[in-house]
């Protein structure tokens, strides 16, 4: 038997909710992949309730946790690392060496960069330290990036209205040659009435790919779509189908929490988890 896709997974966690590993680890694990969920926080819940419990990893106890993923070899093992939210800039910086060193030893690592730093409501809600060292470090070794609108303005100093300025944007990122860029939640001047879009774009240009605007904002949307875009990549989907499947999964998470009316993204929709069930070979 050959071995399942594995994942390095490094991001938020919290006890109630879905962000983070919160919401991309179960994802992963239906569609068959196998995943190591290293935690950069530890939230008791998102920060849009009242109270908020918990913190970042202190900066001993997350270099503790990636020694001993470097003692299981797994960055050797690892197919893909995924990382989004960090807290702090000495965990940043760390992650940052661990991603360098795991693509040195392992060619065929692909590295996904989601770059959690903000979005258009709340602004930016990481340290610009941080944001800096996703810019600076992280940006440069990904080979696919998922930064929406306002990170993506962020990282380059380019308004984001149409396609020429995305185009403009992904030249003023330091990605390496051959990475793409998806850029995700984009209402363009010319998307089509109703809808957002994610747009890949890599040395080849770019493809659109418009789906319906839901009337819902829940945390860690961007999270759960960047899980979904890796385990479709895993499973050997091109990039823009990964995207589509993604984008289609997304929202049937969003519209079930709609319908439940709940506050946070919700992974238990029946059909949801069929879908992620067929992603994986029998």
């Amino acid at each position: 038997m050959t071995r399942p896709p594995f994942v390095i997974s490094i991001q938020s966690q919290v006890v109630f909710g879905h962000v983070g590993n919160s919401a991309a680890l179960f994802p992963m694990q239906a569609a068959g992949l196998e995943v190591a969920a290293i935690p950069t926080v530890i939230f008791s819940n998102t920060p849009d309730y009242p109270t908020l419990r918990g913190r970042a990893l202190p900066p001993d106890f997350f270099c503790d946790l990636l020694q001993g993923a470097r003692e299981r070899s797994l960055p050797e093992r690892a197919d893909f690392i995924l990382t989004g939210y960090i807290g702090s800039l000495d965990v940043a910086l760390m992650a940052a060496d661990f991603v360098a060193e795991a693509k040195a030893i392992n060619p065929r690592l692909r590295y996904v960069c989601d770059p959690v730093m903000g979005d258009a409501g709340p602004g930016l809600y990481v340290p610009e330290t941080i944001a800096d060292v996703m810019r600076d470090r992280l940006l440069p070794l990904a080979d696919i990036a998922t930064p929406n609108p306002f990170e993506l303005s962020w990282l380059t100093g380019q308004e984001i209205a149409t396609l020429a300025d995305l185009e403009a944007a992904q030249t003023r990122l330091r990605m390496a040659p051959g990475a793409h860029l998806i850029a995700t939640g984009c209402a363009l001047e010319d998307s089509p009435a109703g809808h957002i879009e994610s747009v890949v774009l890599g040395a080849g240009g770019a493809s659109r790919h418009p789906v319906a605007h839901l009337p819902i904002a829940l945390p860690g949307t961007g999270d759960l779509f960047s899980g979904l875009v890796v385990a479709g990549l895993a499973r050997g989907l091109p990039l823009p189908q990964a995207v589509e499947t993604a984008q289609h999964l997304t929202s049937r998470a969003l519209n079930h929490a709609r319908t439940l009316g709940a506050g946070e993204v919700v992974l238990s929709e029946p059909d949801f988890r069929r879908a992620l069930l067929m992603l994986a070979p029998l």
